[in-house]
């Protein structure tokens, strides 16, 4: 820019005349006033639609995914978190007690997960911790409130079959409640999504504990319907966190996937009892149990969540194990072989059509339900 100086100069040297001379000045101005002025913000990016998130990965779909090991070193700490705590626990018993053991085993659990959970957050040592600390509590509390002639609480005296469990229930309602309290203040602490299904564990037992209390003599079948009840609510609520997290991108998942591990023995069990004649299936008990996987099968689809199925393995294997025996398909050497090709061959072909088989039911289904369920986006592929 030129200063006001060099203009006066260049007027008196006839460089420039008067009116020159301003009219530079005013273009100056002008300049100067248009660099002041902020820049124009700039233009938004154009909206376009990302091909990843309108079609999904079809592999990435199809994945439950869950992580149990990050590295071998996930091995290598629970076998040392197993060799410590058991050690501890069996010095402990010598000196002090069983009771005394199953605190120490707590406390311990509870000190691991601070540094292998919280700071370190390894997935299968933080499970392994989870399950001991529970385990641990529930044990402890037994002890504690157990009164000295209450016999063998967890030791079942079955009498054809027909009897229930000779526990002291009221401290096994305590144990549960205790239990579920601590593992709600560890789940505060660490965040470790096994902790809610463990809870939920807890609280069943604690439920019907409370009803055994209450009236020591109910029938076996009483006992049954409500572990199908605790089944049907964790069942309810392990819908609620996969409801709550559509694509599977959050913890809720991993919590969604424990509560339908524990929910599917808790409602396949009593429903076989049910039907169950003595210690050995029959055929018709045998084709009810297939039928209950089959409807597990479909119910596991439509959610699109394995872990429901494979918690009623073992039972559709007795099934078609007994099945197979009436029928005279396979002789008794060959009977397990050919139960588990069976059930591989099964397996196998589910795994192949998972997808088109689940695409096919979410259309016989009302939109605003299978908008709602994980992975709604199959329904349209």
């Amino acid at each position: 820019m030129i200063s006001e100086t060099a203009l006066d100069l260049a007027v008196q040297r006839d460089v420039l005349s008067a009116a020159q001379a301003e009219e530079l000045r005013t273009l100056a101005r002008a300049e100067a006033a248009r660099v002041a002025l902020p820049p124009p913000p700039p233009m938004p990016p154009p909206i376009t639609v990302s091909v990843a998130a309108a079609a999904p990965d079809a592999n990435a779909v199809d994945d439950e995914s869950l992580r149990f090991i990050t590295s071998f070193a996930d091995i290598f700490v629970t076998l040392g978190i197993a060799l410590f705590c058991w050690a501890a626990a069996d010095i402990t018993a010598h000196y002090a007690g069983d009771t005394a053991k199953w605190g120490v085993v707590a406390v311990l659990a509870w000190g691991l997960a601070e540094f292998f959970t919280r700071r370190r957050r390894m997935a299968l040592p933080s499970i392994v911790l989870l399950l001991l600390f529970t385990v641990a509590v529930f044990k402890f509390v037994l002890g504690l409130v157990t009164p000295d002639d209450a016999g063998s609480y967890l030791v079942r005296r079955f009498e054809h079959f027909e009897g229930w469990a000779n526990i002291d229930a009221r401290s096994a309602l305590i144990a549960g409640l205790a239990t579920a309290a601590f593992a709600a203040l560890h789940y505060w602490r660490f965040r470790v999504p096994i902790t809610i299904a463990a809870g939920a564990a807890a609280l069943c037992i604690a439920f019907v504990a409370s009803v055994h209390w209450i009236d020591p003599a109910l029938e076996l079948n009483i006992y049954n319907g409500l572990l199908l009840l605790c089944g049907i609510g964790v069942f309810a609520l392990a819908m609620y966190f996969d409801m709550s997290d559509p694509t599977r991108q959050t913890r809720r998942t991993d919590i969604a996937f424990w509560l339908h591990l524990l929910a599917a023995p808790l409602i396949v069990h009593p429903l076989i009892a049910a039907f169950r004649q003595g210690a050995v299936l029959d055929t018709q008990t045998s084709l009810i149990v297939l039928g209950i996987f089959l409807v597990f099968g479909i119910i596991s689809l439509v959610i699109d969540r394995r872990a429901l199925l494979v918690s009623g393995l073992a039972y559709a294997g007795i099934a078609l194990s007994a099945l197979l025996r009436e029928t005279g398909f396979a002789g008794i050497a060959g009977l397990t072989s050919a139960t588990l090709l069976a059930l591989g061959l099964f397996i196998l072909l589910l795994s192949a059509g998972w997808q088109p088989l689940r695409n096919a039911i979410l259309r016989l289904l009302p939109s605003t339900l299978t908008q709602r369920l994980p992975h709604p986006c199959t329904r349209l592929t």
